[in-house]
């Protein structure tokens, strides 16, 4: 028991202590996603080695405390996303019809044929801008009819897993799609104005995750991101950001995001709102966001029915309220001297490999 206390022990501390390595390499970054299995990890071996190695030899007990210190570390890294913490995004029940915001993501799979399951979630929740990703020519075919429902659509279709379809049921302005790393990996630009005709800034994007079989470093994925921050910052309207970004809420690239745009993050103090992997529950990791400026609170924030998706989609509504701007500014993550040379590091690094 002790041989494998130790063998498993070591592994938590490795795996929990790679990401803390500030490299781009998947073998760095894929080990920030899952923190909650890493804290649930560690609270199993403490339980185990209180009940069955306790007590025990020195070295194991050394180790003993080194998983300890990275339970607590693990806790505190996930607690502002549960309801314990405070929440970034003030909540409201007043519903301005003129000017609030419903918006749905989902990430269909690219390879899923459930055309008609996809329609049935989206006609079913009624949101005012949809944004499907993974969406190939089949796909845009498929789900053509929502044409009627959302008369206002960008459709960018690639057969390389990062198509989008966005459908608006409000008019889209100056709209464009950009590709800002990757020539193959879209992402749409445009204003949506509202029944108010108050404009709002839309950036949707899907960045290449840092996995083997798609790219082996995360440098696209936070060059991307963090163009789009600095895109967000700049610019005079209220923002949404929306998309699949491959990046964990928790995530330190999430945070430089977070802190670089300005823009709020409504998961913090409600819950994790896990929407990847769908078909495995223990594996299942925040990817799906909308971040969003301060001009806005959250009527509502919840994971919709999956359509056999390995992603759950996830459905945001907005209430424009700029008379909260002061207020909701105070909880925005500022970023030190430090993040900022980080940032514009990932910035102008060299992804032309």
């Amino acid at each position: 028991m002790e041989i494998t206390l130790y063998i498993l022990g070591s592994l938590i501390l490795i795996f929990s202590i790679l990401p803390l390595i500030r490299l781009d390499f998947w073998t760095f970054r894929v080990f920030e996603y899952p923190r909650i299995q890493k804290l649930a990890l560690t609270i199993l071996w403490l339980l185990l080695f209180f009940l069955l190695a306790f007590p025990a030899i020195l070295w194991l007990n050394i180790m003993a405390v080194a998983v300890a210190i990275t339970a607590i570390c693990l806790l505190f890294q996930i607690l502002p996303f549960t309801p314990l913490s405070k929440k970034q995004v003030l909540g409201t029940k007043e519903v301005d019809k003129d000017n609030s915001l419903a918006v749905m993501i989902s990430n269909v799979y690219e390879d899923n044929d459930n055309y008609q399951g996809c329609i049935k979630v989206v006609k079913s929740n009624n949101a005012d801008l949809v944004l499907l990703l993974e969406t190939n020519h089949q796909w845009a075919k498929e789900t053509a009819i929502l044409d009627q429902d959302y008369p206002y659509q960008i459709k960018v279709p690639i057969d390389n897993t990062y198509g989008m379809l966005m459908f608006s049921k409000y008019p889209l302005k100056d709209s464009s799609v950009e590709y800002l790393v990757e020539k193959e990996i879209p992402s749409i630009h445009t204003k949506i104005e509202l029944p108010s005709g108050q404009l709002v800034q839309v950036y949707a994007v899907h960045p290449t995750p840092p996995v083997p079989n798609e790219n082996p470093r995360s440098t696209e994925r936070d060059k991307e991101l963090l163009l789009v921050a600095e895109k967000a910052k700049k610019c005079d309207l209220p923002v949404i950001v929306i998309g699949d970004l491959n990046d964990v809420a928790w995530s330190y690239t999430t945070d430089l995001f977070l802190k670089m745009s300005k823009l709020l993050d409504p998961r913090r103090g409600r819950g994790f709102f896990n929407t990847f992997h769908a078909k495995h529950p223990l594996m299942q990791f925040p990817l799906d966001h909308a971040f969003i400026s301060a001009h806005f609170k959250l009527i509502s924030l919840r994971k919709l029915d999956n359509f056999n998706s390995d992603h759950y989609p996830i459905f945001v509504h907005l209430q424009y309220a700029p008379q909260n701007e002061d207020e909701q500014e105070d909880n925005q993550l500022e970023a030190t001297a430090e993040d900022k040379e980080v940032a514009q590091e990932k910035k102008t690094a060299d992804t032309s490999d």
